[in-house]
């Protein structure tokens, strides 16, 4: 039985009026249109987003937490954790310190950058490279939504995943450690609000990956608290709590954490559908002599992810500028890697696009599938509400959906119609013959 996900992406019915964008563009085909409404089949969602960024209509929607719903927990101690595509929402930003004092005006008590936590990560990264026994090309486990879609669609790389906590995981266990030592507070009195660009990582802390139970409390959207930081920020009266280079602030853009690694052998891709031609090729061994793969869902890494303000592409450029003059890294492991970096538990396949428990059943279906997409035009129009006609076809042989449902499956039922009455039934784009 597949494992049950939280999940952050949600559809409002009400918004919704059955237009078939959002079924062409996911990747793991979990959207689908029925009487006139999109269904979100939760068992292959990868909450990446997608279908958030491409809708017309707004219907697809992200949940996470709200500051007034943080600001009133009962915690005695509140950490923010701003991760580097924070600090590439702001113009002319020259100091990072000036959003950490704008976190603190808004009542945190604490701020630790996740971009800290981040360096470590790829120190950790480079002494398994070296010294693991981990199989290359290795795949970076740091965005939430690649590494949900290789455990649902491509369990040949299970293995090559990266079996290391992501950045945000980190920073908010050392986050909790270190403000338990500096005032005394017990560490379950202490709260970390992480601040996110994408709902993959909202998903990331409610449902975690590799490990039991996430230390981040509580998941605020980049967009949101985007404007309660710009009233608050000033160049005057600020902490000095940031402490990172440019290693850690790169991994907020496609290219930085891998760049991290110090070797050129490596590959990045950010995109979805990008990402997945990465995939596909990995799994038929083009990249054997690749030591790293580096691969983000959102388009330029997360500065693209849905819950930002920027454009991506100007993002990552003010990412840049802030690099410019910061040192290579403030932060390095002096320990061997600790635990609390490691997975507490293996990624492990999830089957959730199975046909059927028994090979035997799910071997007849695949033939009636393989059978019946034959029979079908093949042009993934999405008129019956599925992604493909190849969809379609597993959508009839599951029981979801009716052989009539597609459209050109019908017009041969009804041949006997007169060619002019057929014009109904054949959008425009697909008619043959104009009987106008």
């Amino acid at each position: 039985m597949a494992e049950a996900f939280y999940h952050s992406v949600s559809l409002d019915p009400e918004k919704c009026r059955g237009c078939i964008n959002c079924i062409k563009r996911c990747p793991t085909e979990a959207i689908r249109v029925h009487k006139g409404k999109a269904h979100i089949i939760k068992e292959q969602c990868i909450d990446c987003g997608e279908c958030i960024r491409i809708c017309p209509h707004h219907a697809k929607q992200a949940t996470y937490d709200s500051l007034s719903a943080l600001q009133s927990a009962p915690y005695k101690y509140k950490i923010a954790l701003p991760p580097p595509a924070l600090f590439a929402q702001f113009n002319n930003l020259s100091d990072m310190d000036i959003v950490a004092g704008a976190l603190l005006r808004l009542g945190f008590d604490g701020v630790f950058e996740v971009s800290r936590a981040a360096e470590l990560v790829s120190d950790a990264t480079r002494r398994i490279m070296k010294y693991g026994d981990i199989k290359k090309p290795v795949i970076s486990s740091a965005c939430p939504a690649v590494t949900r879609l290789i455990r649902v669609r491509f369990p040949q790389l299970v293995s090559h995943v990266l079996p290391l906590n992501a950045p945000v995981e980190v920073a908010a266990r050392m986050a909790k450690r270190e403000a338990s030592e500096k005032t005394g507070i017990p560490e379950e009195e202490i709260c970390t609000a992480f601040i996110s660009p994408c709902p993959a990582k909202v998903t990331a802390s409610k449902s975690p990956i590799g490990v039991e139970r996430s230390a981040v409390d509580y998941v605020l959207a980049v967009k949101d608290l985007y404007p309660a930081l710009l009233e608050q920020m000033t160049e005057e009266g600020n902490p000095s709590v940031i402490s990172t280079g440019r290693i850690g602030v790169g991994w907020g853009s496609s290219g930085g954490e891998a760049s991290a690694l110090l070797s050129d052998s490596y590959l990045a891709a950010d995109g979805i559908e990008n990402v997945i031609r990465v995939l596909e090729d990995m799994e038929d061994e083009k990249f054997d002599r690749l030591d790293f793969v580096e691969l983000n869902a959102c388009s330029g890494g997360c500065v693209g992810g849905v819950l930002t303000v920027e454009n991506p592409y100007v993002a990552k450029t003010k990412l840049a500028r802030l690099r410019k003059y910061l040192p290579v890294a403030c932060n390095r492991l002096t320990t061997p890697i600790p635990d609390s970096f490691r997975w507490e538990k293996e990624l492990t396949y999830e089957p959730v696009m199975r046909l059927d428990p028994d090979f035997s059943v799910a071997l007849e279906k695949m033939e009636k599938i393989e059978a019946f997409a034959a029979s079908l035009p093949g042009l993934d129009c999405g008129s019956c509400g599925a992604p493909s006609c190849r969809a379609f076809a597993e959508d009839v042989v599951r029981g979801f959906a009716q052989e009539g449902d597609c459209i050109f499956r019908m017009r041969e039922e009804l041949e006997e119609f007169e060619s002019g009455e057929m014009k109904s039934f054949v959008p425009l784009p697909f008619r043959k013959e104009d009987h106008s």
